[in-house]
């Protein structure tokens, strides 16, 4: 890791993947802030819905927040091209090998230490986490993209959910049912209770897990298709965005399908999960796309370019910081009282929405003093 006073060369299509990149970090580090208030909010069924989208599903189902977390995989994926192409062509394949496993395993410590590293002992350690996950698909999608040829990678991604479809439907967990979805009843929560080392996030499962991290490599191999097609320079702008489109709809068709039979389940990964945030994803990368880079509309997005930025450094700063805590100091108190006075709960929103405030000033005043912590 290291802290540059140099801005990020980009050109404007990085800058949307930039600003797309800071839109998904705004919602991992608000999103609990958001949903909290808009759970205490006096707003009747439309906060009470708002509420919902702002937090994971329980089990089954697709919330927006739910789309976060692939969404971050994705724009991984979607960057393997863009950075790695050019180190093989500057420095050779071994260059970009070693680089992408220093920022793997980087990102995969910073993980363990993100959840308590050895403060617990040995036995407590959490191998797995967010940032684990992030590590993991990115070394894969950047092994297999300086290595195997694309139809390769669409075999593989293909055949890996269509494995764990088959696994998770055809054959039961030892003592179980095949078929059955349900916690504790499947494949994922059968190898985490059984095999997974260390600390257990839920205790008998852990919805960063080992097997369901195998689906969760496909989102970002589907960034990676996105960011191969994006850095196409014989395909024009416009065409991109077409294309982007088509595919989101083609993903966003069989994920749902496929849910039919095969849930959509965001703690296990299931395959027409994948799918459907894969197109999700898709769609905002070329809405993203056609304002920022086909339209040159992209002053709305300067406050996401400012977060994208430095995602990796504000993730872990509200990891430290009470954000909630700081912005009570502007709009708790006799304040926060006189506006719940005025709408009953509103002033859990307004600490929610200074909260967020802070953590983009923050990027902000790093950004315009050019600095930028990477790996």
């Amino acid at each position: 890791m290291n802290v540059s006073d140099q801005p990020i060369k980009a050109d404007a299509r990085l800058l949307s993947l930039d600003a797309l990149r800071g839109f998904t970090m705004f919602w991992i580090v608000g999103a609990d802030y958001m949903a909290a208030a808009f759970r205490g909010l006096d707003g009747g069924a439309a906060s009470a819905w708002l509420g919902e989208q702002m937090g994971h599903t329980d089990w089954a189902g697709l919330t927006f927040y739910d789309i976060i977390f692939p969404l971050f995989l994705f724009i991984l994926g979607t960057a393997v091209p863009l950075s790695l192409d050019k180190i093989v062509a500057r420095e050779g394949r071994p260059a970009a090998l070693r680089r992408v496993g220093k920022r793997g395993l980087l990102l995969f410590a910073l993980g363990v230490l993100y959840y308590g590293g050895i403060s617990a002992g040995w036995d407590h350690i959490r191998w797995v986490g967010v940032l684990q996950r992030l590590a993991l698909g990115y070394m894969a999608a950047s092994l297999l993209h300086l290595y195997v040829r694309p139809r390769g990678i669409a075999a593989i991604a293909v055949a890996v959910l269509v494995g764990y479809w088959v696994l998770l439907t055809f054959v039961p967990v030892p003592g179980g049912v095949a078929g059955d979805f349900s916690r504790g009843h499947n494949w994922p929560n059968w190898v985490d209770a059984h095999w997974l080392p260390g600390k257990v996030w839920y205790g008998d499962y852990d919805p960063e897990g080992l097997l369901s991290t195998l689906p969760a490599i496909v989102s970002a191999l589907i960034g990676l298709f996105a960011g191969r097609w994006m850095q196409d320079a014989t395909v024009a702008p416009e065409r991109k965005q077409r294309g982007l489109i088509v595919a989101g709809v083609v993903l966003l068709a069989l994920g749902y399908a496929w849910g039919l039979q095969f849930p959509i389940v965001k703690r296990l990964w299931t395959s027409s999960y994948t799918l459907v945030t894969g197109g999700w994803s898709l769609m905002l990368l070329a809405t993203f796309h056609y304002l920022i880079d086909v339209r040159r509309f992209a002053r709305w997005s300067r406050p996401f370019v400012w977060i994208g930025s430095n995602a990796l450094l504000i993730y872990l700063v509200s990891h430290l910081v009470d954000f909630r805590k700081v912005s009570s100091w502007f709009v708790g108190g006799e304040i926060g009282a006189a506006l719940d006075a005025v709408w009953r709960g509103s002033s859990g929103l307004a600490l929610a929405l200074v909260s967020v405030a802070l953590c983009t000033a923050l990027c902000g005043w790093l950004y315009a003093r050019k600095f930028f912590v990477r790996l």
